[in-house]
């Protein structure tokens, strides 16, 4: 039997990540044939204090390799955030989809009690549980930065809908 955590993880991400790599083409063909600058999207914001769209797509993909990593035990792959393109952002997309395909769900068994420490060391250091840690926290850190990515795009005028944001499930 696979276990819960892994099929309330990997395949949301992978879903999710698929569906906002769709989007960011369709960006990508849109600032082209419209002639817009692509950093008026890549740069775009919600509001000042928050981070842009490249920074959005960084997160939400660095959060589906690092929650996937943590809940099977295994090293978490780091990636240096320097993509400036919507072609850069494709090939991150791409490298964490690889990365989530190699996942051995069998990692996940037994391991909804194992502790997770965020922060180590830090006064913000916190200890969870490997359920919790998915539950609390992981899923909707991943969710919420998917999420503003695509609030991003449609707020810059990028036509799209939940369909768009939802994938194929």
């Amino acid at each position: 039997m696979t276990s819960p955590m892994y099929i309330n993880s990997v395949p949301v991400f992978k879903q999710l990540l698929t569906a906002l790599r769709a989007i960011l083409a369709g960006a990508d063909a849109h600032v082209l044939a419209n002639s817009i600058e692509p950093d008026a999207f890549l740069q775009a914001r919600l509001y000042p204090n928050m981070f842009p769209l490249v920074k959005q797509v960084q997160i939400a993909a660095d959060f589906a390799r690092g929650i996937s990593a943590r809940l099977a035990g295994v090293d978490v792959p780091i990636y240096e955030g320097k993509e400036k393109s919507f072609a850069d952002l494709d090939g991150l997309l791409a490298q964490t989809l690889g990365i989530l395909d190699s996942v051995n769900s069998s990692k996940f068994e037994g391991r909804e009690s194992n502790e997770i420490v965020l922060r180590p060391g830090t006064p913000k250091e916190k200890k969870l549980s490997g359920q919790a840690y998915l539950a609390n926290y992981g899923l909707p850190q991943f969710l919420f930065h998917v999420t503003t990515a695509y609030a991003i795009l449609r707020h810059n005028g990028l036509t799209i809908g939940k369909r768009d944001f939802m994938g194929v499930y």
